[in-house]
């Protein structure tokens, strides 16, 4: 019998674990570490932070789900790693530590044949003084961050109704965040409430943000094809915001963030601030601090993390300038080099570099935005793992025949811009492929004919059709694992 162990509960740890179950059956042993009770869908946050959306519905709870699955589920952190076993066994194994089922607090080695780190990022608040809940700005990472957000927000429309004007500040809250996307989405949405009671004229709204250009989305930007015609997602993202009255500060690092201001580094090397009396901005992602130790003690960690917490996987990490960086760099099937049975999916596998150029200021600040690996990429990284370990469980030897590199990997990105069934907005984008291919497509660096963009109340339908196709898919109702990751 094999056991294979994911660490993490999210889009890649539940799409892998569910798949290989399924496959594997009663014969081999699937175990899920996560330090959370509740599996959530992470893109409807942001209609769960404008009062759309209740937290119920975009989360359930992940001990009933794993029950019926037949998955041995513990709420627990993973704390080190131990590939090599230790002086009494020589079984690879992880030790954690409980946070719930009555245990917390508790720790236990669980050992493994094969372990895929799914943890995702940890949200490094602390990178930027004064941002993330509980201090000055709000968040739409989690479920509970979207609804502290919500009741901010609220208040902030109840002080508008007495007249009383507001400014907004939405963005990114530190020189290298990602997830542009979900903060634009967050502003558009936004923007669209308080259109909707009638408040726009009492709102200043700002989007804050690292990119060199709007648009850049932490893939470089792209060109899309549009109405007929081919154009940038600097002027798709511009154009959105300009229809909404909102404005924009680029190419600005968030250093620090204090009751009244956001004070930040712009790439020209110059300093400023902005008052606000709402702020999101999104926060530094890390990995979650998980060692490595050998098998007499000794610390390993480098040979399975980058000094970011993000795991090293089949990438070439080679420094090397930008203008050498390569689609061929992106790893395709995450697993470790150096200990053949763990793998890394979604955020938690360490990209190569950065998709966007990097930039720093004179004073050496890198202002740029690190690669996205969020929604579509951590699905289908947490399939392809799976796939390969099934084939390596029943036939006995590491095929690793199923890939899937970012630099052969399309994305399609839903961000809605209003909620409402005959009158809510989304922009629907499609990337072929996620990173840029300049050998494959000089021109463009992704092909045309799959990278296209549309906006309109049909992407709004087709976001709302997602939510709950993904909820039914992740749930475990009928006909699941035909649904695409």
């Amino acid at each position: 019998m094999a056991k294979v162990v994911v660490l993490g509960a999210g889009v890649s740890g539940h799409t892998a674990s569910v798949l290989l179950k399924k496959r594997l059956g009663k014969k081999h042993e699937v175990v899920v570490v996560t330090p959370n009770s509740y599996y959530h869908w992470i893109p409807s946050n942001i209609w769960v932070g404008v009062g759309r959306m209740k937290v119920d519905e975009v989360r359930f709870r992940l001990d009933k789900r794993y029950k019926k699955a037949g998955i041995v589920y513990k709420q627990a952190k993973a704390v080190s790693i131990h590939p090599e076993g230790d002086n009494k066994s020589e079984k690879g194994f992880v030790t954690i530590e409980y946070t719930g089922q009555d245990k917390e607090g508790q720790t236990e080695k669980v050992d493994y044949d094969f372990l895929i780190n799914a943890t995702g990022p940890r949200l490094a608040f602390e990178k930027t003084p004064g941002i993330g809940p509980g201090k000055h700005t709000v968040s739409v990472c989690s479920y509970d961050h979207a609804v502290e957000a919500w009741e901010k927000f609220e208040a902030s429309m109840e002080r508008m109704k007495k007249g009383e004007k507001q400014k907004f500040v939405i963005g990114t809250g530190h020189p290298g965040a990602t997830c542009q996307g979900a903060a634009f989405e967050y502003i558009l949405n936004v923007a669209w409430e308080l259109k909707r009671r009638k408040l726009s004229h009492l709102a200043d709204i700002v989007w804050l943000t690292n990119e060199y250009e709007l648009g850049d989305f932490g893939m470089g930007g792209a060109y899309i094809k549009r109405g007929g015609y081919i154009t940038s997602t600097k002027t798709f993202a511009e154009s959105f915001l300009k229809q909404r009255d909102i404005s924009w500060i680029k190419r600005a690092g968030v250093k620090k963030v204090d009751k009244k201001k956001i004070y930040y580094e712009l790439l020209d090397g110059s300093e400023g601030s902005i008052d606000y009396d709402f702020a999101m901005l999104l926060p530094a992602f890390t990995g979650n601090g998980i060692t490595a130790a050998g098998k007499n003690g000794e610390d390993i960690t480098s040979k399975l993390f980058k000094p970011n917490g993000f795991m090293v996987v089949d990438a070439d990490y080679t420094p090397k300038p930008f203008e050498e960086w390569s689609a061929a760099d992106w790893p395709s099937t995450y697993q470790n080099p150096d200990y053949g049975n763990i793998f890394a999916a979604g955020i938690a596998f360490a990209p190569p570099h950065s998709i966007s150029k990097p930039m720093k200021s004179p004073n050496g600040t890198a202002i740029f935005p690190a690669p996205p690996r969020t929604g579509m990429p951590s699905g289908v990284t947490g399939k392809i793992i799976a796939d390969n370990i099934y084939d390596w469980i029943k036939s006995g030897e590491p095929k690793m025949k199923h890939k899937a590199s970012m630099s052969r990997m399309g994305a399609a990105c839903i961000v809605s811009a209003g909620y409402g069934l005959l009158n809510g907005a989304a922009a629907t984008m499609t990337v072929y492929p996620i990173v840029q291919d300049w050998d494959k497509y000089p021109e463009y660096g992704r092909d045309l004919s799959y990278t296209v963009g549309e906006a309109g109340l049909a992407g709004h339908w087709l976001k709302w059709f997602m939510h709950y196709m993904f909820l039914h898919k992740a749930k475990g109702y009928p006909l699941w694992w035909l649904l695409p990751e």
